[in-house]
């Protein structure tokens, strides 16, 4: 059994605890938050005692198989980015492995530091990108593996919210729908500035191609400025969506609703209840890190460079989008780069 540790209890973080019941092989023992109204009031919801207001305790204290870190990749109220600071912790104390929400990173920079630690930290840093766990997709999944669909010709994927928000839910769909292939080529254009002085810095809109290693081309949308599917109502979250069209086929996961045509099966549809399947989603991740921790050669497949590879890709459509070039991956992203958006637009 895995002793595990949550360190923020906001909103995001009751999704996380919400899974433990379809989680096997761990308990989550022990969380963290420096707001004590906001701790008291998660661990009386979820019958947790061990409460800290300091990480660095708490891991001393508790040596946590796994970590959970929900929080928000910049200080509430500063420009400060936490992401690497906080995973470079859980890794100067040894702890096993992490999920770490999504965005991994905001900006260059700090996607330059993660980078860093990914090539010499010992815990398995995984990011939760938690689509790729949902009961629909896995089934959708296994139609493309199998070979339904017949060979993949293209992708077309988009998400309705700001690129960083919602781009690395897609940009890892995109990634599991292909064993994982990563990008190679990019030629991107955004949009829009008045996302770049939020706490998660972004352009509007941004729309791109991007070529794969595998010699796939996948078309990518993201942004407010999406119209949304007939069939997705609700918030700019409820329209997230991975398109694959084969040569015998296609499969298409939305928000709420999916579709799929094969030469077997014909014409196929359905609604999606999202809040059900994200809650099995999020108990399949982290069950998976166990699955990771179990046997070295079952890595996870939303693992840090994995992630990094995907956020690398969202840069790679930034500095296209600003200098009008197509942009070889993995690049090195310039500092200052959200600056360099703000200029521009």
């Amino acid at each position: 059994m895995y002793k595990t540790a949550m360190l923020g209890c906001g909103g995001r973080a009751r999704a996380h605890a919400n899974a433990y019941q379809f989680v096997k092989n761990g308990k989550l023992a022990a969380i963290c938050d420096m707001n004590e109204e906001q701790l008291n009031s998660f661990g009386d919801h979820f019958n947790i005692s061990s409460r800290y207001t300091d990480l660095d305790e708490m891991l001393a204290q508790e040596k946590p198989d796994v970590l959970h870190i929900v929080t928000a990749p910049v200080l509430r109220g500063t420009d400060q980015r936490i992401r690497y600071p906080l995973m470079k912790q859980a890794s100067d104390h040894g702890v096993p492995a992490a999920i770490v929400e999504k965005p991994i990173a905001v900006d260059s920079e700090d996607w330059r530091d993660i980078a860093g630690l990914a090539e010499e930290t010992k815990t398995k840093f995984v990011v939760n990108t938690q689509l790729n766990f949902h009961p629909k997709n896995l089934e959708l999944k296994r139609d493309v593996a199998e070979g339904r669909i017949g060979d993949i010709k293209f992708i077309d994927a988009s998400a309705r919210s700001t690129p960083v928000d919602q781009a690395p839910h897609v940009l890892q769909l995109v990634s599991s729908y292909i064993d994982n292939s990563r990008p190679v080529r990019v030629l991107g254009q955004v949009s829009g500035g008045q996302g770049l002085n939020s706490a998660q810095p972004s352009p509007m809109h941004a729309a791109a191609q991007a070529l794969y290693e595998n010699g796939l081309h996948v078309s990518l949308a993201f942004g407010t400025g999406m119209g949304t599917l007939a069939s997705e109502s609700g918030g700019n979250n409820r329209h997230k969506r991975v398109f694959v069209v084969g040569t015998k086929g296609f499969v298409h996961w939305r928000f709420s609703s999916w579709e799929r045509s094969t030469q077997e099966g014909g014409y196929e549809s359905g609604p999606i209840n999202y809040g059900e399947q994200d809650t099995i989603a999020q108990g399949n991740l982290t069950n998976a890190v166990f699955d990771w921790l179990d046997d070295e050669n079952r890595v996870h497949p939303t693992h840090l460079k994995q992630s990094l590879a995907e956020f690398n890709l969202l840069l790679g459509i930034y500095y296209s989008g600003v200098t009008c070039q197509i942009v070889d991956l993995p690049f090195d992203p310039p500092d200052g780069l959200i600056d360099i958006l703000r200029e521009k637009l």
